[in-house]
């Protein structure tokens, strides 16, 4: 059995006492994903700075109905640290041939690579990633942050494959924002529509893949976490403003609404947020898809006094019971045979004689995260 160990990186230093983990996962090969009840946003306790925790996120992947050589991307924690989370180390173990991580810098995405020989009976791997998180916020009061690289700015503005910025999408934002003039206002008045005019797919599965220019053309703003995301970040984009979806997993309970937090297996836990760049600012981050899910699913009315709480708070805040992985988009898996992008890389992806596969087929790949996370002292 291979086996080998990513450098550990040096832990966050966190002042305050310790006190219990307020989520628990169960034990591996859970099928069944528990959520806490909602609570009041209204009475939602401030969090003391700098509380980190750490997370351990194990992934078990077991690949069926191979035929020949076989190559699995699966997409890590974004390795670069923030204010809000950190990557501590991987370790992984299977009967892979060959495994091995590479980076995309200006996407900031980290990519796990295994391969299985031809004749490789049950392919399997397990990875254990150590993550540590504290809740981000945004302070309108704080300036001077440190300027985003100009490469990553200029990719923040560009269309892809999913995202338009001119014709529909630049209308839309145009009215939108109306005659405001000033970046961080223009950011809160699109931030503002999305959330007014889009509804969340209970119904639907996995992140949604869903062109803006033509989700706007037909009237139906209703999509899944991307879908929405995508749509702040593409009207965004078309007035002048940097932005990005950023995709990752949701892990643990919610101290907002309990149909925002998970536990047990986290499979189909995949969740899209969004952040937009200000000068002076750096990036912002939003939810606006979290906002939409829980007027759905928590049967938030309008005229309900929590809902301008919670709009208000998810502008610049994350609650880091989510692991953020990367904001790549129109993706070229590294070493693949095939030249197809990916619209994005959230999901373990599968490369055989036979085709590319990703972990929502089932025929193909047993795929199982679980998630345990402590207190950092």
């Amino acid at each position: 059995m291979a086996v080998k160990k990513k450098a550990t990186a040096k832990k966050p230093q966190a002042k305050q006492t310790p006190r219990s983990s307020d989520s628990h996962s169960t034990a591996n090969g859970a099928s069944t994903n528990t959520h806490t009840e909602p609570h009041n946003v209204i009475s939602l306790p401030e969090e003391p700075p700098a509380r980190w925790r750490t997370v351990d996120i194990q992934t078990n992947i077991a690949l069926k109905r191979v035929k020949g050589r076989a190559r699995l991307w699966l997409p890590l924690a974004q390795y670069k640290d923030t204010l809000w989370q950190r990557s501590l180390s991987h370790t992984w173990e299977g009967n892979f041939s060959s495994a091995s991580i590479y980076r995309d810098p200006v996407a900031e995405m980290e990519v796990f690579v295994a391969e299985w020989t031809e004749g490789t009976d049950n392919p399997k791997l397990q990875i254990v990633s150590q993550i540590a998180t504290q809740d981000r916020h945004f302070d309108v009061t704080r300036r001077g942050a440190i300027a985003e690289r100009t490469e990553v700015l200029r990719q923040c503005l560009q269309p892809t494959s999913q995202i338009a910025v001119d014709g529909i999408v630049r209308k839309t934002a145009e009215r939108a924002i109306g005659r405001i003039k000033d970046p961080l206002a223009m950011g809160k008045a699109i931030y503002d529509w999305v959330i007014g005019n889009t509804e969340f797919d209970t119904a639907g599965k996995g992140l949604g893949n869903a062109n803006v220019a033509s989700l706007l053309e037909s009237g139906k703003l209703v999509g899944r976490s991307a879908d929405i995301a995508q749509l702040f970040v593409a009207l965004c984009r078309s007035v002048g403003i940097p932005a990005r979806p950023v995709f990752g997993l949701r892990m643990g309970t919610s101290r907002l609404f309990g149909s925002l937090g998970i536990l047990g297996e986290l499979n189909e836990a995949q969740h899209c947020r969004a952040e937009f760049y200000i000068p002076g600012y750096s990036w912002i981050g939003v939810d606006p898809a979290d906002v939409r899910k829980a007027i759905a699913e928590e049967n938030i009315s309008s005229a309900d006094p929590k809902l301008p709480v919670f709009k208000k708070l998810l502008f610049g805040f994350w609650e880091m019971n989510w692991i953020g992985f990367n904001a790549a988009q129109d993706i070229t898996l590294r070493g693949a045979s095939a030249a197809d992008t990916l619209p994005h890389l959230i999901y373990p992806t599968l490369e055989t004689t036979e085709g590319r596969f990703d972990s929502q087929d089932s025929t193909r790949m047993n795929y199982s995260v679980t998630a345990t996370r402590t207190e950092t002292p």
